[in-house]
């Protein structure tokens, strides 16, 4: 009887389980099983938190890449990839099994689409979807310079001396934070960098820095150009230009909590000279970054597909909303965060806003923006046009509900948005938006009508809260 692929999986997961009850065993026989049952095994092995095991898989891993992917062990994680990074063949010395290692891509980054290893596909170099494309310490630059030498005859395997271990690439997304136990890990990755003379890579794609003097410990193991995302809180402008200088192939730029008093002119104008550069930037995101009427200098270097715009504390004035509906980003935007800043009471500039994001919208924001009847009902029909929308959160305003009501009967011909946070509206404050002085039961009937209203027009499906639920 033939077994289908599901049944073989299955089969495969319980052999590798049942190996795990005893670990000794189970190291013995790496060099033995079959190449199929490694996946399952290596799966078992990082959910039960079994670090001997796991250093030894890495260790004879017979494939070119291996992907912690979706797994995640919550309390045994850190111990899990040292455990892992700690299996890495980086000195000839340790070659001891007769079963070769093939290993040379290791990713610790945690990514629920990726599977546990790459299919592997007969090229001339070392082929994985993740592999490292802009350093010249990377896989692919390293087997590349080889191969131009190798084309153009210099030397011969007999003359020249061959490397004593080959180039391997340790893809981590790291946080620079004061959380001790993440400082021990990354000490940990640099000291396994450091012994390896060279041959590890440590490729970041993700960093996000709490804490800037953090950063200089680990800088010279990191080659910042392989960062495409870049979170920074709590630093001066000097320093984050500091960074983008080393940093063109972003493609996600974070910044919160940028002190104003080092925005001197200088500084600014060097920051948007670095951010021109970014030609690859698709998210950008600013919080608590004063740009009252300096928005249309930010947008004029920002690229046109930018697709993802967080605006949130930014001080932004009328000039600021009036240049963002007149941008040429505003006809890509899929996701648009104007939260905490006022939206003028000349709404014409939000109105003609959200009539040039209308064709690619799919997520608003736009809390605590002193929204009024006025304004709402006003920019209503252009709200009821964006026709992708998926996600719009508009709690903390002052919002009567009646509006909401009128809101709901607009955007329920919306059949792609299924989540609403709206505000609760005034009625049910004894003082609007101080929390202590809210109705709860006037909150239930407004909950109560608005489910009601839902029900009679057939969209079950979409989802409508508050942020006090």
């Amino acid at each position: 009887m033939k077994m289908d692929r599901h049944t073989t999986a299955t089969l495969l997961e319980t052999a590798a389980k049942s190996l795990l009850s005893n670990e000794l065993a189970a190291i013995h026989a790496l060099g033995e099983i079959p190449r199929d049952l490694f996946v399952p095994l290596f799966n078992a092995a990082f959910l039960g938190g079994h670090k001997k095991i796991l250093k030894a898989i890495v260790g004879v891993w017979p494939f070119r890449c291996l992907h912690i992917g979706r797994l995640n062990a919550q309390e045994k994680y850190y111990d899990n990839l040292e455990a892992m990074v700690d299996g890495l063949q980086i000195l000839p010395a340790q070659k001891s099994s007769s079963r070769g290692p093939k290993l040379r891509i290791l990713d610790l980054r945690h990514d629920p689409d990726c599977e546990t290893t790459c299919s592997e596909i007969r090229t001339t170099f070392p082929f994985c979807f993740q592999s490292c494309i802009y350093s010249q310490d990377s896989i692919l630059k390293t087997e590349e310079a080889k191969h131009r030498v190798r084309c153009l005859g210099i030397g011969n395997s007999e003359s020249q001396p061959q490397s004593a271990q080959e180039p391997m690439e340790l893809l981590v997304d790291i946080s620079l934070n004061s959380v001790m136990r993440t400082q021990r890990f990354h000490s940990f990755l640099c000291r396994k960098v450091q012994q390896s003379c060279g041959s590890l890579h440590l490729c970041c794609r993700d960093l996000q820095i709490n804490k800037m003097s953090a950063l200089r410990r680990i800088l010279q193991f990191l080659d910042l150009g392989c960062i495409d995302h870049l979170e920074v809180n709590q630093a001066y402008l000097s320093e984050v230009i500091t960074l983008l200088a080393q940093m063109i192939h972003l493609n996600s730029l974070s910044l919160s909590n940028v002190p104003f008093k080092t925005y001197r002119r200088r500084n600014f104008r060097s920051f948007l000279i670095w951010l021109r550069r970014l030609d690859n930037l698709q998210e950008l995101s600013l919080s608590f970054f004063c740009l009252t009427d300096q928005l249309h200098k930010l947008l004029r270097v920002l690229p046109g597909q930018l697709d993802t715009l967080y605006l949130s504390f930014c001080g932004l004035s009328l000039r600021d909303f009036t240049v963002l509906s007149q941008s040429s980003q505003a006809t890509h935007l899929r996701v648009l965060n104007l939260s905490n800043n006022q939206i003028p009471e000349v709404s014409e500039p939000f109105q003609i806003l959200l009539e040039k994001v209308s064709g690619t919208l799919q997520h608003l924001e736009i809390n605590n923006c002193v929204i009024t009847d006025s304004i709402l009902s006003a920019v209503l029909p252009a709200l009821s046009h964006c026709s992708h929308l998926r996600v719009l959160s508009f709690a903390f305003n002052p919002i009567t509900m009646s509006v909401l009501q009128s809101l709901l009967q607009h955007l329920t011909t919306l059949t792609n948005l299924k989540h609403v946070i709206y505000p609760v509206p005034v009625h049910c404050y004894d003082e609007w938006n101080f929390q202590d002085s809210l109705d709860r039961q006037k909150l239930a009937e407004v909950q109560a009508q608005l489910k009601v209203m839902l029900q009679v027009v057939h969209r079950d499906d979409m989802n409508w809260t508050t942020c006090s639920e």
